[in-house]
């Protein structure tokens, strides 16, 4: 996506470095987890990457535990 949705992205979420609720951007990236060429396509995982708008801090967690 080339455009960014100003404020619909945007969650208010604790941020463990900040110390409290500050506002968030939150996607969902696709991320190889194996770090081996062979077969990286099938390594490929959903996950929630959350950053802090206030300081930066980025948190991601795997969304299937299959």
């Amino acid at each position: 996506m080339a455009t960014k949705n100003d404020g619909l992205a945007d969650m208010h979420e604790v941020c463990d470095s900040c110390g409290r609720s500050t506002p968030h951007t939150v996607t969902v990236r696709i991320l190889t987890e194996s770090g081996k060429r062979q077969n990286a396509e099938f390594s490929r995982e959903p996950y929630r990457v959350s950053e802090c708008q206030v300081c930066g801090e980025t948190s991601s967690r795997r969304m299937n535990n299959a």
